[in-house]
C-alpha cells in the first residue's frame, strides 16, 4: 500500500511539474528569425506579467490607417534583471521596437529584441547590448 501511495504521489507531481511546460508555445511555430521588423508607435498599453510581458502600441501606416500591435516579451522579472523600468514606457510615449514578425502577419504580433526610447535610451530584450550586434 505504502509502494502505491508513493508511485501516485510521483506521478503527480510530475504531471504538476510538467503540465505548465506543456501550455508554453514553440517560438519557431510562432514566429519568423527570417521576417525582422522595425516599427514605429504609440505605447498603448504595458502588462508585466509572466510568462511574458507584452507592450502594446499603435503604428500609423503611411496611408494614415493605425495598426494595433502585440509585443511579447520575456518575463517581467527578466525585463527588470536587464535594466527596464515601468517608468520608462508611460502611456502615449512614442517607441521604436525591432523584433521578429509572427508568421502569420494578420496577427500584428512581434517577438521584440529591443525598443528604443523618446529620449534615445534602448532596452534590450537580450542580455547584453553587444549580444544584439549593437
Amino acid at each position: 500500500m505504502k509502494a502505491r501511495m508513493w508511485l501516485l504521489g510521483c506521478v503527480a507531481l510530475l504531471l504538476a511539474v510538467t503540465s505548465p511546460l506543456q501550455a508554453h508555445h514553440s517560438f519557431a511555430a510562432q514566429f519568423d528569425v527570417n521576417n525582422v521588423q522595425t516599427l514605429v508607435g504609440t505605447i498603448t498599453k504595458m502588462e508585466w506579467r509572466s510568462p511574458h510581458a507584452w507592450l502594446y502600441i499603435d503604428v500609423k501606416k503611411d496611408s494614415g490607417e493605425v495598426e494595433s500591435w502585440s509585443l511579447e516579451f520575456s518575463s517581467a522579472n527578466t525585463l527588470y534583471s536587464r535594466g527596464w523600468r515601468k517608468e520608462d514606457l508611460p502611456i502615449g510615449a512614442t517607441v521604436t521596437v525591432t523584433g521578429y514578425g509572427a508568421r502569420d502577419p494578420k496577427l500584428h504580433t512581434l517577438s521584440a529584441r529591443q525598443v528604443k526610447l523618446p529620449d534615445g535610451k534602448t532596452l534590450f530584450e537580450g542580455a547584453a547590448a553587444a549580444a544584439q550586434g549593437q
